[in-house]
C-alpha cells in the first residue's frame, strides 16, 4: 500500500494544494503541509461512490450523522479509553475550524488562553481572532520531562483556557501521562478549558505510546474539549472533516451554539462524515500500514539529517514532520527555505513566527508522508545543498 509506485505524482500535481505539489514550480518536491502523498483506503472510496449513487445528497443533523457520532465515540471509547457520549460528540469543518470554534465558545475579549511555543499557528490566530490573548509556554524539543508545575507563573485572573497539542507539532513531542496529568490538575485549580488537539494521536512512533488528557481522571476529562481530524491519519483533508468531543451538556451546548450549525450558516459536510465513518470502522489495516511505513520514512529523514553539514535533529516521537535544528549553518530559518529551494529543489517549511511561534526560529520542518523514492530524492538534494554551504 505504500511504495513508491502508489504514490501519483501526476495526479497530486493537480489536486494537492496548500503549499504541496499543486502550487510549487516544476520540478521541486515539496515536504511542506503535513499532508499524505498516498491515496486514501479504497474503502472511503467505495463508500463514497455508494452513498452517492442515489443522488440525493440532502442535509444532514446539524449535530452530525448518528453513524459519524457514534463510530466517532467508539474510537475513542475502544481506542483512547475516554468514556466519548455520543451525545456530546459533533463534526466540524476540519480541526482547524474546530479549534476556532472551541476558543469562540469559552473565551471572550480581554480573556487569556495558554499556547505552547513552538505550535501549530492555528492555536494563536483562533485566540486573537476571538478576541482574547495568546500566552506562549515554551516547550522544549527531545525526550526531557516537561515540567508543567511552571505554567502557573502564567496563570491570571483573565486565564480561561491552556491549549494542548498532543502529540506536539512541530516538534513531534508525545507527552507522557504523568506530565499530563500535572497539566490536568492545575486546570481542575483554576478552573480551566483544556483545548485538547488530537488529530496527531494516531501517529506514534515506537516505543512512545499516546495518552489523552480526557482519560485520565473524571475531574479532569469535565474540563476538557477535545478536537480532532482525519486528514493526517487518513488523507481526507480535502473533505474538510473534524469533531470535537464535550464530556458535559453545558459544555456540548456552548460548542454547537458557537459552531453555527443551528443554523444553514455553517455546517460539516455529509460525504465527510462518511468518509470518516468508513476509516474508523474499516481501515485500522490501513492506519497500520501507513504508520509502519511512517517509522522507516522518520529514521531515514533523522539518518539523513543528522549528517548533513550544521543540522542536529531529535527524532520526533509522533508526527510525519521532522523539526531540524539548523543553527549550525549559520543562517536564518528564511534563508535556509529559500537557499533549499533554489539549490536543492525542496520546499521545506521555515521555522517563522508566523507559523509556529517565537521559538521556531534556527529551526526547519520537513513532512516525511510520502514514498521512499520522493524523500530519499528530497533528502540527497538537501544534504547536498548543506554541504556545500
Amino acid at each position: 500500500m505504500f511504495d513508491d509506485s502508489t504514490v501519483n505524482v501526476g495526479v497530486l500535481k493537480e489536486r494537492a494544494y496548500n503549499l504541496r505539489w499543486a502550487t510549487v514550480p516544476e520540478g521541486v518536491i515539496p515536504l511542506t503541509a503535513a499532508d499524505p502523498d498516498f491515496p486514501s483506503a479504497p474503502e472511503i472510496a467505495e463508500s463514497l461512490t455508494k452513498f452517492i449513487k442515489d443522488r440525493y445528497l440532502c442535509y444532514g443533523p446539524p449535530d452530525g450523522l448518528p453513524q459519524f457520532k457514534e463510530s466517532v465515540s467508539q474510537f475513542f471509547r475502544q481506542k483512547r479509553n475516554v468514556p466519548a457520549n455520543p451525545a456530546y460528540t459533533m463534526p466540524v469543518d476540519s480541526a482547524a475550524f474546530g479549534i476556532y470554534v472551541i476558543c469562540k465558545a469559552f473565551l471572550g475579549k480581554g480573556d487569556e488562553a495558554i499556547i505552547f511555543n513552538p505550535v501549530d499557528f492555528l492555536f494563536k490566530y483562533s485566540v486573537e481572532t476571538v478576541g482574547a490573548i495568546a500566552i506562549p509556554y515554551s516547550i522544549p524539543s527531545g525526550k526531557e520531562s516537561v515540567d508543567f508545575t511552571e505554567i502557573e507563573a502564567l496563570i491570571t485572573p483573565k486565564t480561561k483556557m491552556i491549549c494542548l497539542c498532543n502529540p506536539l507539532n512541530p516538534t513531534g513531542k508525545v507527552f507522557s501521562a504523568e506530565e499530563l496529568n500535572v497539566l490536568g490538575t492545575i486546570a481542575v485549580k483554576h478552573n480551566l478549558i483544556i483545548l485538547s488537539d488530537e488529530i496527531w494521536s494516531d501517529i506514534v512512533f515506537q516505543p512512545f505510546c499516546y495518552t489523552s488528557i480526557a482519560s485520565l481522571d473524571e475531574a479532569i476529562r469535565q474540563q476538557t474539549i477535545i478536537v480532532t481530524g482525519y486528514s493526517k491519519s487518513y488523507g481526507l483533508a480535502g473533505l474538510r472533516i473534524g469533531s470535537i468531543l464535550a464530556f458535559n451538556q453545558a459544555h456540548f451546548d456552548k460548542v454547537f451554539q458557537a459552531s453555527l450549525h443551528q443554523s444553514t450558516v455553517h455546517g460539516a459536510n455529509v460525504l465527510g462524515q462518511i468518509a470518516v465513518t468508513t476509516a474508523l470502522n474499516e481501515c485500522g489495516y490501513w492506519l497500520e500500514g501507513f504508520i509502519s511505513h511512517l517509522q522507516k520514512m522518520r529514521d531515514l529523514c533523522v539518518a539523513e539529517l543528522s549528517s548533513s553539514k550544521g543540522v542536529s535533529i531529535i527524532p520526533p516521537q509522533g508526527c510525519y514532520v521532522a523539526f531540524a535544528d539548523i543553527t549550525g549553518t549559520g543562517k536564518t530559518s528564511a534563508e535556509i527555505h529559500a537557499y533549499l529551494l533554489e539549490t536543492a529543489k525542496v520546499a521545506i517549511v521555515p521555522g517563522l513566527p508566523q507559523w509556529f511561534g517565537s521559538e521556531a526560529e534556527g529551526y526547519i520542518r520537513l513532512s516525511f508522508a510520502t514514498s521512499n523514492e520522493i524523500l530519499s530524492n528530497a533528502l540527497y538534494h538537501i544534504k547536498t545543498a548543506l554541504n556545500n554551504l
